[in-house]
């Protein structure tokens, strides 16, 4: 497990409780905004919160798309967060529209729910997920809760879904799985003994080949 994870530093992510989880599983985490240093490392976490515009901004200034993609071409393991899964999809309807990495086709949206409903946005807390087929990384987590916090959502028809969740009747995907890259709507590293279980999945995962 003492694997070296390049935690991506580019002024959108919840960095330290990243690092601390996968400290608390004897891994050796280092948290960067060198495109270089990132590449040395066994594996790669992409974590993200704020904005799609502001993110991707900070995501291509700071030149860290391209450890993303090197890492997948080789089929080395990456793990995305929140609005790093979002950041790896066509486009969002984020700030008017903005362009993801294409790493996985998929369109994020706003949640929308009739007012008269009275449905809380964003969708905040705990919430479970289905695992669907048998993705090592999601071995053991069916029907398990994890931390949500976002007001966009991957449509539940998305090709890479791994998992789904429901809000407010509305089934949502909840995680993905492409090649090499997983990613996860939700906060494992805020997510308790389920989310450590998922993180220590990833560190046991060697990745596989890129599709």
């Amino acid at each position: 497990m003492n694997k070296t994870i390049a935690i991506l530093d580019y002024g959108a992510g919840n960095l330290t409780s990243i690092r601390l989880a996968f400290e608390r599983l004897g891994a050796h985490p280092v948290v960067t905004g060198d495109a270089a240093e990132a590449a040395r490392a066994d594996a790669l976490v992409f974590p993200g919160v704020g904005s799609a515009k502001s993110g991707m901004a900070g995501l291509l200034g700071h030149g860290l798309d391209a450890p993303i993609r090197a890492f997948l071409d080789a089929g080395r393991p990456v793990l995305a967060i929140c609005l790093g899964m979002q950041m790896c999809c066509s486009r969002s309807e984020e700030d008017g529209g903005v362009d993801g990495l294409r790493l996985v086709p998929g369109v994020v949206r706003l949640f929308r729910f009739d007012e008269s409903r009275r449905v809380k946005v964003p969708h905040m807390g705990w919430n479970t997920i289905r695992v669907l087929g048998g993705h090592p990384v999601f071995a053991g987590l069916d029907g398990e809760a994890f931390y949500f916090v976002h007001s966009y959502h991957v449509a539940a028809d998305c090709p890479a879904a791994v998992c789904l969740t429901e809000y407010a009747g509305l089934e949502f995907t909840s995680a993905i799985a492409s090649g090499s890259l997983v990613a996860t709507q939700f906060h494992p590293e805020r997510s308790g003994e389920a989310g450590l279980r998922l993180l220590r999945n990833f560190l046991a995962w060697e990745g596989s080949p890129c599709c």
